[in-house]
């Protein structure tokens, strides 16, 4: 069992985002010195790949507290014009139908902006010593028990900790190895996606939006916008009438795509579309996932999941980047309140780190759950047939103005979530003070006491 006396060993599965970020929050936020953080990321090598991200004020707000300030210049990330988060135009007409707002964003730096997935990465990766990453290390599975956790490796190693984050993403094995029947569910959607230099669409486009925009059409959509530093992206989702069986025979995640294909889908469309998609010069595939939610994101006491590992939504809303930002400053906010809210040392025990990990699943589950129920109430539903052109264009625009209001979830304030999930805590902790006395850390949530314990 760990020691206070010796450095917490903290096993992250995954460096990307959120394996990136949780590490520095838990150096930053958590307070608790000398941390022994170790990442294990299954690809070769740290680069600039993948595509674009949205991050929305609360992933800026959460990069600020976490001390990333370069991923909120100018230069990293495209801010539109308008000061208008999302822009939403009919497919044919190119008319404004809808748009987002912000309610309480006074600091231009925290408003919606859009990276190369790749510069955010490594604006993240600044803040975390390279000797800390530890690369090729593709996890087969991941254990854990009284005394500690275990990651086992592909290549026939394995690693020892005190606690392990699972940031291993949508098809994360640190997941499965605890929720071994967890399935993912194919949306029905296919994301084409391309991010190239700006210079090849810039002034070669008439009226082509100063802003993000998102063209809706019955059945498909199409996305534009700028990044930071002189990239531009394009993104069509389309239907796919193929079986989740169909599907994965033939198309995986990052597959090169046919740009002769993303033409001719989007040909009919207005101009301003057809000519973004005449002049990109390469694409990519992504068939697109979602996941229930689970019940529990401490499936053991010592264990819990970050990013896309916790809450499969299959990017819906561009909230991906910020839900997992803000899961991390969570974690570090946990582990602070446990660990190092008191004058006196706490030990790393079984107990303690597993009222930190209540904690932060109180705070973040029923947020991201809610996300979740949104997202395949859409899956689910079936748009009905209509008799003419006119009446399926009418329904269309209805559904553009009728669109979930996600104010709560774009500008959410994860800092005042967990304040509010502590006092409860607290008044738990003092309630039952007239009981027979247990140690502090011995109290977590009620929910996830439960939830944690189910898994025991």
């Amino acid at each position: 069992m760990a020691s206070s006396k010796r450095p917490l060993r903290v096993l992250i599965a995954g460096a990307g985002i959120a394996g990136l970020a949780t590490a520095i929050s838990l150096t930053r936020i958590s307070g608790i010195p000398d941390l022994d953080i170790q990442l294990f990321e299954q690809s070769p090598e740290l680069r600039e790949i993948g595509a674009s991200i949205a991050l929305s004020p609360n992933g800026l707000r959460t990069l600020e507290r976490l001390g990333v300030d370069s991923a909120l210049s100018d230069e990293v990330g495209f801010r539109g014009p308008s000061g208008i988060p999302h822009i939403y135009r009919h497919w044919k007409t190119n008319q404004v139908v809808s748009v987002d707002t912000f309610s309480h964003v006074s600091d231009r730096r925290h408003q919606t902006t859009r990276f190369h997935r790749g510069h955010l990465h490594a604006a993240l990766l600044e803040h975390v010593p390279k000797t800390w990453i530890h690369l090729n290390k593709k996890i087969s599975r991941a254990e854990a028990n009284d005394d500690g956790v275990a990651l086992y490796f592909e290549d026939g190693t394995s690693a020892d900790g005190d606690v392990l984050f699972g940031a291993d993403g949508i098809r994360s094995q640190v997941r499965g190895s605890f929720y071994p029947d967890y399935k993912l569910r194919f949306s029905g959607k296919v994301f084409v996606r391309s991010t190239f230099d700006a210079s090849l669409v810039e002034g070669k486009v008439p009226d082509l939006p100063a802003d993000a925009a998102h063209w809706w059409g019955t059945k498909d959509t199409f996305f534009a916008s700028r990044l930071g530093k002189g990239l531009y992206t394009v993104v069509g989702a389309y239907d796919d009438g193929r079986s989740v069986e169909e599907l994965e025979k033939s198309i995986t995640w990052d597959q090169a795509g046919n740009v002769q294909f993303l033409k001719e889908k989007y040909k009919d469309w207005h101009p301003v579309i057809k000519r973004l998609t005449e002049l990109t010069p390469h694409a990519r595939l992504y068939p697109n996932y979602a996941g229930d939610a689970l019940p529990s994101w401490v499936p053991a006491p010592r264990v819990t999941l970050v990013g896309d590992a916790a809450h499969t939504h299959g990017g819906s809303f561009a909230a991906g980047g910020s839900l997992a930002l803000d899961d991390s400053l969570a974690l570090g906010l946990a582990f602070r309140h446990i660990f190092s809210s008191g004058a006196a040392p706490v030990p790393f025990s079984q107990e303690n780190i597993k009222a930190a990990l209540g904690l932060y699943d109180e705070t973040r589950r029923p947020h991201t759950a809610r996300l979740l129920s949104i997202v395949h109430g859409l899956i689910n539903r079936k748009l009905p047939t209509f008799a003419t052109p006119k009446e399926e264009d009418e329904a269309l625009r209805a559904r553009m103005r009728n669109r979930p209001d996600l104010q709560w979830l774009s500008e959410h304030d994860v800092e005042e979530a967990f304040a509010q999930v502590t006092a409860k805590y607290e008044q738990q902790r003092s309630s039952s003070s007239e009981a027979p006395k247990t140690p502090r850390s011995g109290h977590l949530p009620e929910t996830a006491l439960r939830a944690a314990e189910s898994k025991l």
